[in-house]
This record gives structure tokens, C-alpha cells and sequence, in this order.
């Protein structure tokens, strides 16, 4: 490929004292993270580019709503609930971020961080300052794709979770959701803990807590789950998949529809 045009931002960055060096092509999440894809020169210069923080406790902000856009960040360990506050003062939950999930890609428009981002358990994150990132994807076809692959996936999670879904199919998708994210970072894909709490659900689903409760509830008299206070076991992965299956099926036929 050439050697790679280092900008004067990129360099800045190699000189920082306290920049830690970066292994990505050794790291467990090496199939997950914005690299994932790329060659191995191409790896190491990605490397480069990042820096792995101190870690966070459960409660700890990573971003505060208004605060300047400087980095975007990769989740290594542990999970994120990004949050902003209504009107009325109340909480309203935009996601969740697990190992790999990227954090920051909203901010890149106004280069300010329109939510606020909590550490929800004890968290780890790795920085990639953007001006070198984007200098660096301009020379990395595959780089450039992942970064707009990961934007579209966003988009089309928020399009699902705002549609006119049933309580029971929002439910179906969100577990189906963590489901394949516990998978695909090499754990069960059918009992995990949740880091965040019912509320935090209700709010992200845009439903009461009490209706999380009770579909919950319901999946578990069916035989679909057990849910022993943050513990969920799932029985009938084949079912609950089905259900979320339903539910996307039909929020994209709505979807075309008004298109």
C-alpha cells in the first residue's frame, strides 16, 4: 500500500508521554473492533492511533452531554448507557455499549457529545483521537467501510426500537439483540447478566417498567426464560428469535411502506 501520510495531528498523537503502546492485532475483540478486516501492516498502524484508558467504576462518565468532540472510543471491557434528560428533568436512555461497540460517532456533525455516557459496571475503553482516524482512513479502503458500516448499523437499531412495535416484540428484540452480542464476543449466547437495570430497559424501549416486568413475566410463565434478578437464562432461543423476527419484518414493511 505505500507508506501511510502521517498529518500533523497523527503525529502529536505518537509523541503523547502518556500514550500506551497498543496491541489490537493481540486483542480478544481483535473480530469485533474498527480493525477487524484489515492487514496486518494495516493493523499496525491503526495501533498507532490508540490509547487505552484507565479504567472507569460504575458511575463514572466517559462523555457529559456539551463536552467537545475530541475522540471516539471502542469499548474493551465492561458496558455504557448513553443518556440525555427530557423536558420534564427525566431520564431517557438512547443505547447501550458492550465490548466493541464504538461510542462517539454521533458527536462527529456538531463536535460536541449530545448525550451523556455512564460507565454502568467497571468498563475499560480504548480512545482513537478522530482527526488522525479519518486522516488514517483515507488510506484504508477497508477502515473507511467498517467506520460507515457501524453508522448504518446504528441508524437502523434506533429506526427498529422507535417503531410501532408490540411490548412483547421490543422485549423479543433487545434480548435477541444481547443475545448475539454476548455470542459473538465468545459467551453464552443464552444466559448472561444484565448491567443495566429494568428501568434503563423500559426507557431505551420506550415503555413503563412495569410493562418490562410484565413481559418478562410472561416469557417466563411460557417457558421462553427464567430471569432471576439480573441473571437471564434463555430456554426457547428459537422462539424469542422468531418473535424479534416478526417484529423487525413488520417495522420494515412499514418502513418501505411510507417510503
Amino acid at each position: 500500500m505505500g507508506n501511510l501520510a502521517r498529518s500533523d495531528n497523527v503525529q502529536d498523537y505518537y509523541r503523547h508521554p502518556n500514550r500506551e503502546q497498543v496491541a489490537c492485532s493481540q486483542c480478544r475483540l481483535g473480530n469485533l473492533c474498527l480493525p477487524r478486516g484489515l492487514s496486518s501492516e494495516d493493523v499496525q498502524r491503526f495501533e498507532q492511533i490508540v490509547h487505552r484508558s484507565h479504567p472507569l467504576q460504575s458511575g463514572e462518565h466517559l462523555f457529559r452531554q456539551g463536552d467537545t468532540f475530541h475522540s471516539i472510543v471502542s469499548v474493551r471491557t465492561g458496558c455504557f448507557k448513553s443518556y440525555v434528560f427530557d423536558c420534564k428533568g427525566q431520564e431517557q436512555v438512547l443505547g447501550f455499549h458492550l465490548p466493541g461497540g464504538i461510542i462517539g460517532l454521533d458527536a462527529i456533525h456538531s463536535r460536541l457529545h449530545p448525550a451523556n455516557v455512564v460507565a454502568l459496571e467497571t468498563s475499560a475503553v480504548c480512545h482513537l483521537s478522530f482527526e488522525s482516524l479519518t486522516s488514517m482512513a483515507r488510506h484504508m479502503p477497508d477502515l473507511q467501510s467498517e467506520l460507515f458500516r457501524r453508522m448504518s448499523r446504528r441508524i437502523g437499531e434506533m429506526q427498529i426500537i422507535t417503531g410501532d412495535l408490540s411490548a412483547d416484540e421490543r422485549i423479543a428484540i433487545f434480548l435477541i439483540w444481547l443475545s448475539e452480542r454476548f455470542s459473538c464476543r465468545g459467551h453464552s449466547n443464552h444466559e448472561f447478566m444484565l448491567a443495566m437495570t429494568r428501568s434503563d430497559v423500559a426507557s431505551y424501549l420506550r415503555m413503563a417498567t412495569e410493562t418490562v416486568s410484565r413481559v418478562l413475566a410472561r416469557f417466563q410463565a411460557a417457558g421462553l426464560l427464567k430471569v432471576d434478578r439480573k441473571r437471564v437464562t434463555i430456554f426457547e432461543l428459537e422462539k424469542l428469535r422468531e418473535l424479534s423476527r416478526n417484529g423487525v419484518a413488520l417495522e420494515k414493511a412499514a418502513y418501505v411502506a411510507v417510503a
